[in-house]
C-alpha cells in the first residue's frame, strides 16, 4: 500500500483512488536501483552514484569524488536545530541565549551533531550540505539570539570568531573532512549585507552604514536601505568593501568550503560582488560554487545582475511560488510550466540547469502548510509526493530543507523546529507523526529514491527540457521530456498530475522522437501511474490517475 494511504488510513480519511496500491510499487519499493539504473553508456556516472551509496553504508573514505554541481542534491541545515553532538558547548558564548523550549533562542545543536548524522544524509542521497552561517552572534536582544547565524557580531579587524555554541574550528575541520571523505561537499553560508543589531562594528564605524533617513536617495531601497531594521553595510565605500571581502576571504581560507551561499544578495549592489567579493574569494579557491539568495524575486530575469556579477546560481523563488500554488493551494500546473519556460528564455539552458530549486526553506512556510484549511490529510500527503517528484525532475539543482524528507509542516517559527528524535532510523520514522505529512519513512524513502534516480539518470540533471503537455485550461497535468546531450542516451518522460480526476492523454514526443515506435517505457516510481506505456506514432497514450507522478524510461 502506498505510504500516503497508510498515513491517511491512520488518520481516519479515505484516500483518493490515485493514492491506492500500485502492484510491486509504492514508496517502500521504488522500481529502480540505488544508482538510478541509467543507460549503459553512462556507466561512469552510475558507478559514481553507487560508490557514494556504498560509502554511506561502509567505509566513507572509499567514496569517489562527487560529480558536477548540477548532479547534486543540496541539503539545508540549521546546525542548532539538527543534532546536539557535544552538550558541553550548549552554554558557551553569549549568556541567556540557550533554551530548547524557546523558538527565539539556541537549542543546543552543533557541528558535532551534524557530523554524526552524515550516514543519515548519505542514506537520503545528499551530495552537498549547506549550513547556515557559523559566525559568532551578537548578545541577547529583545528576547532573541542568532541561533540561525545571520546576526554576526562583526568587529574591525575581523577576528574570525566562530559561534561557540556550534563548536570550534577543529569541529569545522572535522565536519568538512568527514563530508569530503564521504564524497559530499560543504556549502558555507555568508552575509555581507548586514551584521547583527548591536554588533561591535556598528559602534566602531557608524559611517560604514546607510542612514535609514536618507538611504532611499541613493537608489533602490532594496539595496541601500536596512532590511528589517538590521544595520546596512555601505558596500559602495571602498573601506567597507575591503573589510567585507577580507573577512570573507578569511572564512574561505579557514574553512575551505566547496561552495558559498550568499545571504540577502538582492540587498547588495551587484558591483560590489563583481568588483570585490567574487574575485576576492575565488583568489583563495577558484572552483568555489557561488549561489545567491535573491529572495522573493518576481521574475527570473531579476537574477541576471548577480549571475552576471560572477555567481554560478541563484535560488529559484519564482518556481518555488509556482510549485506552492500548484501543489499546496490546488492551483494550475500552467504556472509551473510558465516558470520553467521563462527561465530558459531569460537565462538560457546552462544557467537554467544551475539554478537551485526548492519546495521551501527556513524563510518560508513548509510548503504543505500553505494548503487550504480542511484539506484531507490523505490528499495533502499525495500532493506532497507529487511535489517532491516535481522538485527532482524539473530543471535545476534540488534543495531540501531539513525535515522536508520527513514531510515536516510549520510556519514561522515552527518551520525552524528541531529535527525529531524519531528521524534517525527507518523503524521510528514509520507511521504518521503529528505535525508531518503522511508516513515519515515512506516520505523519506521516496525522497531518497528520487535523489538516487536523479543522480544516476543523466537526463534529469543535464538533459534538455521539452514540454509535452500543460493544462492550458484542460487536464491539470504537466508532462515533459528530459533528453541528455550526446553521447549519452539517457532520456525520460515525466508526468505530473495535480488533477482531482483521472485523465486520458496523448502526449506528443519530440521530433525526432528520442524513442522508436513500439518501444515500451517503464515507470521508475511506482506511485500509481501505469507501470508501462508504449510509443506509437511518435506519441504516448496513457490514463493518468489523480495526484500522481511517473518517470518513464526504457524498460529494464
Amino acid at each position: 500500500m502506498r505510504g500516503a494511504s497508510k498515513a491517511a488510513a491512520a488518520l481516519g480519511w479515505v484516500t483518493l483512488v490515485a493514492c491506492g496500491a500500485s502492484p510491486g510499487g509504492g514508496m517502500h519499493g521504488p522500481a529502480f536501483d540505488a544508482a538510478g539504473g541509467a543507460a549503459s553508456d553512462d556507466a561512469a556516472v552510475v558507478d559514481a552514484a553507487a560508490g557514494i551509496a556504498d560509502a554511506a553504508a561502509g567505509d566513507a573514505t572509499t567514496a569517489p569524488a562527487p560529480g558536477p554541481w548540477e548532479q547534486q542534491l543540496v541539503y539545508l541545515t540549521l546546525p542548532d536545530r539538527f543534532g546536539d553532538g557535544d552538550p558541553g558547548n550548549d552554554g558557551a558564548g553569549q549568556p541567556g541565549c540557550l533554551d530548547p523550549a524557546d523558538p527565539s533562542l539556541f537549542h543546543g545543536g552543533d557541528l558535532a551533531g551534524l557530523r554524526q548524522r552524515i550516514p543519515y544524509l548519505h542514506d537520503l542521497g545528499v551530495g552537498a550540505v549547506w549550513a547556515t552561517p557559523l559566525y559568532a552572534q551578537v548578545p541577547l536582544r529583545n528576547g532573541a539570539c542568532g541561533y540561525h547565524g545571520y546576526w554576526a557580531d562583526d568587529v574591525d579587524p575581523d577576528d574570525g570568531a566562530l559561534e561557540p555554541k556550534l563548536g570550534t574550528r577543529a569541529d569545522v575541520a572535522a565536519l568538512t573532512g568527514a563530508l569530503h571523505a564521504a564524497g559530499m561537499r560543504f556549502v558555507l553560508d555568508m552575509v555581507v549585507n548586514h551584521p547583527g543589531r548591536g554588533a561591535r562594528i556598528v559602534a566602531q564605524h557608524p559611517d560604514w552604514f546607510h542612514d535609514p533617513a536618507t538611504c532611499a536617495q541613493l537608489g533602490d531601497p532594496n539595496v541601500y536601505c536596512p532590511l528589517n531594521g538590521l544595520p546596512d553595510f555601505a558596500q559602495e565605500k571602498p573601506a567597507v568593501a575591503a573589510y567585507l571581502t577580507a573577512m570573507s576571504r578569511g572564512w574561505v581560507q579557514r574553512v575551505m568550503p566547496d561552495g558559498i551561499r550568499m545571504d540577502t544578495a538582492r540587498n547588495v549592489p551587484p558591483a560590489y560582488f563583481a568588483q570585490s567579493f567574487v574575485p576576492g574569494v575565488r583568489a583563495v579557491r577558484s572552483d568555489l560554487f557561488l549561489v545567491a539568495e535573491y529572495f522573493d524575486a518576481g521574475n527570473v530575469a531579476d537574477f541576471l545582475p548577480v549571475l552576471d556579477a560572477g555567481f554560478d546560481s541563484a535560488f529559484h523563488f519564482p518556481l518555488q511560488h509556482a510549485l506552492d500554488d500548484a501543489f499546496a493551494k490546488r492551483g494550475s500546473l500552467d504556472e509551473v510550466a510558465t516558470a520553467v519556460a521563462a527561465t530558459f528564455s531569460a537565462l538560457g539552458e546552462a544557467r537554467a540547469l544551475r539554478l537551485a530549486t526548492m519546495l521551501d526553506n527556513h524563510d518560508l512556510p513548509r510548503i504543505m502548510s500553505d494548503a487550504p484549511a480542511g484539506m484531507p490529510p490523505g490528499e495533502m500527503a499525495c500532493r506532497y509526493e507529487v511535489a517532491l517528484a516535481a522538485l527532482f525532475t524539473l530543471p535545476g539543482i534540488p534543495q531540501l530543507y531539513q525535515g522536508d524528507e520527513l514531510g515536516m509542516l510549520g510556519t514561522y517559527p515552527d518551520n525552524r523546529r528541531d529535527m525529531p528524535a524519531w528521524a534517525w532510523s527507518a523503524a521510528t520514522r514509520a507511521g504518521a507523526h503529528a505535525g508531518y505529512v503522511g508516513d515519515g519513512q515512506a516520505t523519506f524513502a521516496l525522497a531518497a529514491s528520487l535523489a538516487r534516480l536523479r543522480a544516476g539518470e543523466v537526463a534529469l540533471w543535464k538533459g534538455h527540457y521539452r514540454e509535452a503537455w500543460r493544462p492550458n485550461g484542460g487536464a491539470n497535468v504537466l508532462a515533459f521530456e528530459r533528453v541528455a546531450p550526446a553521447p549519452s542516451t539517457s532520456r525520460v518522460l515525466v508526468v505530473l498530475s495535480d488533477d482531482a480526476a483521472a485523465q486520458t492523454l496523448s502526449l506528443p514526443l519530440g521530433a525526432p522522437s528520442p524513442w522508436a515506435d513500439g518501444e515500451t517505457l517503464k515507470d521508475a516510481l511506482g506511485l500509481g501511474a501505469p507501470a508501462t506505456v508504449t510509443v506509437a506514432g511518435g506519441r504516448v497514450q496513457l490514463t493518468v490517475p489523480p495526484l500522481t507522478a511517473a518517470v518513464y524510461r526504457e524498460g529494464t
